[in-house]
């Protein structure tokens, strides 16, 4: 089962995160981190969700080419009355776009700003 502990990820990229997640909080967003750390099996079955196991496609990195593999990313999502916020009202994308300029000012690459395969919740660090 994937991680979701700030400490799975790598000392200097757990520090990011806690920078990230505490300017959410000081800007009124409450957040929930669903993974940090995920094995190369777990990538595995994810890229398989959609294309040889049920269910929707949901990454488009195969094992070993995810920074959730080493450690450099995690995935976030803020909460709008306790629930996950999706991104298909103009108020949801406005969350995630404020919380996506957080995540960079914190020295994050957001992937919601991915032209191929946009992924709201997901933040790494490539440096």
């Amino acid at each position: 089962m994937a991680d979701r502990s700030l400490d799975a990820l790598l000392p200097h990229v757990a520090e990011m995160a806690k920078t990230f997640l505490a300017a959410c909080e000081k800007a009124g967003i409450s957040t929930v981190v669903s993974c940090t750390y995920r094995t190369d099996e777990e990538q595995a079955a994810l890229y398989a969700q959609g294309r040889t196991t049920p269910g929707r496609i949901v990454t488009d990195a195969r094992a070993g080419q995810s920074l959730h593999n080493v450690r450099r990313a995690l995935d976030v999502y803020p909460l709008v009355n306790g629930k996950l916020c999706g991104n298909e009202s103009a108020e949801e994308i406005a969350l995630w776009q404020k919380m996506g300029a957080l995540g960079e000012a914190a020295g994050f690459e957001w992937a919601g700003r991915w032209v191929h395969f946009r992924e709201f919740p997901h933040f790494q660090f490539k440096g």
